[in-house]
């Protein structure tokens, strides 16, 4: 099962940049999916970028479509999620997720499809 812990996470000002990193370990293959959800408060946890490790397909939810950008560094075992022009709506509880394999692209959206979950860091923009 893939391990995860994310870090990077921040106060930034309204237009500014935040880069959040997740490493990944235990016994990963090169078939894990992995993904980066948010919750802010009173909100439900929303689906924001997800990545194929093999072949590196990458989703984006229509809000950060432009401004985010979700990478990965086989070497490391490490995905990134590099955020720009960041808006007050961004504030929240970034999370990595991870799952082994593949998952269909009309599922890697959903939060249901990923068994592994790190702690969440705090991204918070001001305006």
């Amino acid at each position: 099962q893939v391990q995860v812990a994310e870090s990077g996470g921040g106060l930034v000002r309204a237009g500014g940049s935040l880069r959040l990193s997740c490493v990944t370990s235990g016994r990963t293959s090169s078939t894990k999916t992995m993904a980066w959800f948010r919750q802010a408060p009173g909100k439900e946890r929303e689906f924001v970028a997800a990545v194929r490790w093999r072949g590196g397909n990458t989703i984006y939810a229509d809000s950060v479509k432009g401004r985010f950008t979700i990478s990965k560094d086989n070497a490391k075992d490490t995905v990134y999620l590099q955020m720009t022009s960041l808006r007050s709506e961004d504030t929240a509880v970034y999370y990595c997720a991870g799952t082994e394999g593949h998952i269909i692209i009309s599922q890697m959206g959903s939060p249901a499809s990923y068994d592994s979950w790190g702690q969440g860091t705090q991204v918070t923009v001001s305006s």
